[in-house]
């Protein structure tokens, strides 16, 4: 008896600019069916979350890959993870430089060396030497990350969080995932890393439990490992809604830091909460696609099954 496949992503949890909405609405919604395609087929977990965090950071509305934000220095610093919830099997990179598809690094960290995380010049090295293609820093960064670094240091603003795309799924045989890809905050420290690439704090996956990829105030989630937290709580009895809403409050409580995640159960339950503003989240299971952006929103839209 297979398992119904669920897959589930999100654009990152913040105050998200008017101008920016549709885009955000209309680029979750095509990754989670770019993901979901592959876990129709009967493609795993993995495939489908790399597949959908692939698609979000080549879409330039988010802050991972082409839409990253530039750090103190005024360059990019990007993270990610990817984690199997069969094995427990994890790959993660920190402080990447001039590769736009995190996901598909950490993927190769996680599958061919024996470590869970890479960082900085040695993470780059390993990248060159896998023949990952590098492109140009200017290609990575928009306009709009540009003037908003100039006004940060003009004005000495305090940091904006923009962050994060994620994914998380279980497919036909129950096996589960989560991605997580950022490229940080805009003028953030040299060599700051968040939550996202950090175990069982952006992300975290395991078959017995569920799946959960995080979005906030990084400092915060790393705190109270806001994805481990979560899939505690489903381990105690809660559903993924009870789970997450849980965890989220406990961390705004204990350390003052608001995020959002998604979450999917080993039973393909699933839900998207935040504390933010806002958060681009969308996801399908048995042919029907939901999304939202604001608190309490959920439109749904029926889509046939692929043939």
């Amino acid at each position: 008896m297979g398992t119904k496949p669920v897959l589930v992503v999100h654009g990152g949890a913040w105050a998200i600019p008017d101008e920016f909405a549709e885009r955000s609405i209309l680029g979750v919604k095509n990754a989670v069916k770019s993901g979901f395609a592959v876990l129709e087929m009967g493609g795993s977990s993995m495939k489908a979350v790399e597949i959908a965090v692939r698609a979000l950071e080549d879409d330039t509305v988010f802050d991972a890959g082409h839409g990253a934000v530039l750090n103190a220095d005024g360059y990019v610093e990007l993270d990610a993870i990817i984690m199997n919830g069969k094995t427990l099997a994890a790959g993660a990179v920190s402080c990447i430089r001039n590769i736009s598809n995190l996901v598909i690094f950490a993927c190769s960290v996680l599958e061919k060396t024996p470590y869970v995380m890479l960082t900085g010049m040695g993470a780059n090295q390993f990248a060159e030497k896998l023949g990952i293609p590098q492109v140009p820093v200017e290609e990575l960064v928009t306009d709009h990350a540009k003037a908003e670094w100039e006004q940060y240091r003009k004005y000495n603003q305090k940091l904006q969080v923009h962050d994060t795309v994620g994914a998380v799924a279980i497919d036909c045989e129950g096996n589960m995932a989560c991605a997580t890809s950022t490229g940080g905050i805009t003028n953030k420290m040299v060599g700051r890393v968040g939550d996202t690439p950090v175990i069982g704090s952006g992300g975290y996956a395991d078959n017995l439990v569920g799946a959960v990829s995080a979005t906030g105030h990084g400092e915060s989630i790393m705190k109270v490992t806001l994805a481990r937290l979560i899939l505690f709580h489903m381990e105690q009895g809660k559903t993924p809604e009870e789970a997450a809403d849980s965890a989220l409050h406990y961390m705004e409580k204990r350390v003052h830091g608001r995020g959002g995640v998604i979450v999917v159960s080993k039973t393909g339950e699933w839900t998207a909460r935040f504390t933010t503003k806002q958060m681009a989240w969308a996801g399908i299971k048995e042919g029907v696609l939901m999304y939202g952006l604001n608190p309490g929103e959920t439109i749904q839209e029926i889509i046939k099954p692929s043939k």
